[in-house]
């Protein structure tokens, strides 16, 4: 005889992009998924990229991490910005904004969560940790 367990549907809610976990509501820290199966983390998926399992679990991000690429858009914007692509400690990357003068912001920056969902463009936004010393670079 097949038993509904209610573990199951609580599990159901939690999983998947995190649209339905009260842990996405909080604006200082990012949601991501790590898969049960695997164990990869990724950020707004609905199958794991690695064993495309749909096994997911939801955690919350330290919201360390370090600029992989940045790059200045002047397109659809009154004025120039920033988008960086940043791998987080937990294995991750998210696309997002960097705070600080577009042309001070290089890979391998360390930054920390400011924000995590920008009111205008709904996107991470990062600050700087520490400003490594660049002599003419």
């Amino acid at each position: 005889m097949y038993h509904h367990s209610g573990s199951v549907a609580r599990q159901a809610v939690g999983s998947g992009a995190g649209l339905l976990d009260p842990m996405a509501s909080d604006s200082e820290t990012i949601v991501f998924q790590r898969c049960n199966w695997c164990g990869t983390s990724m950020y707004h998926r609905l199958l794991c990229p690695v064993c495309q399992g749909s096994d997911l679990r939801t955690e919350r991000s330290e919201g360390v991490g370090t600029v992989r690429h940045a790059t200045i858009v002047h397109r659809n914007t009154p004025a120039a910005r920033n988008v960086s692509l940043v791998e987080l400690a937990e294995g991750f990357v998210v696309r997002g904004r960097v705070m600080g003068p577009l042309i001070g912001i290089h890979s391998g920056d360390r930054v920390r969560l400011s924000t995590a969902k920008d009111p205008v463009r709904g996107e991470p936004v990062f600050q700087l940790v520490d400003e490594p010393y660049r002599a003419w670079t």
